[in-house]
Formats: C-alpha cells, sequence, structure tokens
C-alpha cells in the first residue's frame, strides 16, 4: 500500500456510534442515528498518490439479516484494500468491478452454519481523478454528482421501488409510501447469487461535488439540487464540514436509519496523503 492513504471504520460500541474520518480530498462521517441500537453502516476512504486519486467505499447493512454491521465492514475493508492495490495499474472500471467482486466474497464470508438470514449489506463506491468519476453500486447506497450548475443521482437502485416506477406500475410518490418500499432486490452476501455491479464512468466538464451515501441521507434528503445547496458552501474547502452538515439534515429529520456520507470535491484536491500507513478508527 505504499504511496497511499486507507482508512477503515466499522462501529459496534458506543464509544463508535459517530465516527468521523478526512484524508486528504475527502471526508466521512457515519452515524448511529436515532433509532437504531447500533451502527450497521460501513466507510472506507482512501487517497491515492500514485496515480492521483481519491476512492469513497459506502456499505450499508441489511437489517433484516443477522449481523449486517460484519457484511458492511468487511465488504468496505475488501473492497479499499482492492482499489488502493488495483488502481495502479488498472482503469476505474476494472478496478471497481474487481473491489466488488472483493466485497461480494468478504460479505458472504461471513456467513455462519444457518445461513437463512446471513449478513448482507448494498455497496456503493467512488473513484474521483483529475478528468474522471468511476462509479460502481449494488443496491439502494447512492452516488450523487453536485455542482453549481447541473446536479444529478449518478447510481439507479436495485430496489422493489425503482422497478415498479420504471415499469410505470407507480408513481414515486405511491411507492415511497408503500409497505415494500424499502425492500432491494440486489445485495452482498452469501444469499445475494451472482453479483453483477452497475459501473458507470463519467468526465465532468467543470468543477463538482461527488457524494457517496447510504439511504440513511437520502430519505430524508433525495433530491440532488437540495444536497447541493447544503454541501455546495463547505465541500470545497472542507469536506468533512459539507458531510457533517448533510448528517445533521438527516438526523433533524428523525434519523430513523443510520447516516453515512462521504463527500470528495472534484477535481480531487490534496492528493499527497498525510500519512503512509493504513490506519483504522
Amino acid at each position: 500500500m505504499t504511496g497511499s492513504d486507507l482508512l477503515v471504520w466499522r462501529a459496534d460500541t458506543a464509544a463508535e456510534d459517530r465516527v468521523e474520518l478526512e484524508s486528504g480530498g475527502v471526508g466521512g462521517v457515519s452515524d448511529r442515528g436515532r433509532r437504531h441500537r447500533r451502527n450497521e453502516d460501513a466507510m472506507a476512504l482512501a487517497v491515492l498518490a500514485r496515480p492521483a486519486a481519491v476512492v469513497a467505499v459506502v456499505c450499508d447493512g441489511v437489517s433484516s439479516s443477522e449481523h449486517p454491521e460484519r457484511a458492511s465492514l468487511a465488504a468496505a475493508r475488501a473492497a479499499a484494500t482492492v482499489f488502493v492495490e488495483e488502481l495502479p495499474g488498472r482503469d476505474g472500471d476494472a478496478a471497481t468491478r474487481a473491489a466488488v467482486t472483493a466485497a461480494a466474497r468478504a460479505a458472504a464470508a461471513q456467513a455462519g452454519p444457518e445461513a437463512a438470514r446471513a449478513p448482507a449489506c448494498t455497496y456503493a463506491s467512488a473513484v474521483v481523478t483529475a478528468d474522471a468519476v468511476t462509479v460502481g453500486w449494488v443496491g439502494d447506497s447512492r452516488v450523487y454528482w453536485l455542482s453549481d450548475t447541473s446536479s444529478r443521482r449518478l447510481t439507479t437502485d436495485d430496489s422493489w421501488t425503482a422497478e415498479m416506477v420504471g415499469a410505470g406500475l407507480l408513481t414515486e410518490q405511491d411507492a415511497r409510501h408503500h409497505p415494500k418500499a424499502s425492500v432491494i432486490t440486489r445485495w452482498l452476501g452469501v444469499n445475494a447469487g451472482q453479483v453483477d455491479p452497475h459501473v458507470v464512468t463519467v468526465e465532468p466538464e467543470g468543477p463538482g461535488v461527488i457524494l457517496v451515501c447510504s439511504d440513511g441521507l437520502w430519505h430524508y434528503l433525495d433530491d440532488a439540487e437540495a444536497m447541493a445547496a447544503a454541501a455546495l458552501p463547505l465541500a470545497h474547502e472542507d469536506p468533512l464540514a459539507a458531510a457533517r452538515a448533510l448528517t445533521a439534515i438527516a438526523l433533524d429529520g428523525g434519523g430513523h436509519d443510520n447516516i453515512t456520507v462521504a463527500v470528495a470535491p472534484f477535481p480531487p484536491r490534496g492528493l499527497s496523503p498525510d500519512r503512509g500507513t493504513p490506519v483504522e478508527a
């Protein structure tokens, strides 16, 4: 991992209900929220000097599974490690696919003898370089592009809601209030079957911000323009402050779920890492 800075986080005790991470040009917050008894999200941030890139990974444990925090931690750690090892020799698309494969295997490995409700999680990542952003996802964790001129979501949820709306069977408003609104159709874990991630690369024409988050944020703030209004005044100079501001919006809205937010300006700044040794918090 020479030439890189890797941070991985998990919370499974009261002392770790909220963690804030910042490294180079990326900042992130993960918070237990106000309703859950533990934080089942995991977040990994990496800054690579060679090639110059920022990586953010967010995994959200599936609450209906047993010990979902194990799946999310294992997946985030595995993906970040692959990015750090693979990006020097591969492009963002190939590295993302390799990272998701490793994350899927790591999540599946958390299953015990009784696999019916084995640990499971979602996955979303972004690789931010000086000229492009590569996004990968499985499930309903999301990645957004935020800018002064055009903000939009870069991912499409793997969910029952998205399928019904996409098929024209329900409006977004009706789907949001349906009993199956929170049901996802793809995930990582031993019961996930073959995982084929979505991978998209975009080449922004101007400066902006990449936001990677769990549904604990977007359930309260799912409009890209509203996210931009909250994040952009802070994000370019202080990504961690922007992540804090977005987390506060979800908490003020009720904090029904765990909240994880990673913010990385584009083009990246501060690509030379402050430390050269992996750090776990």
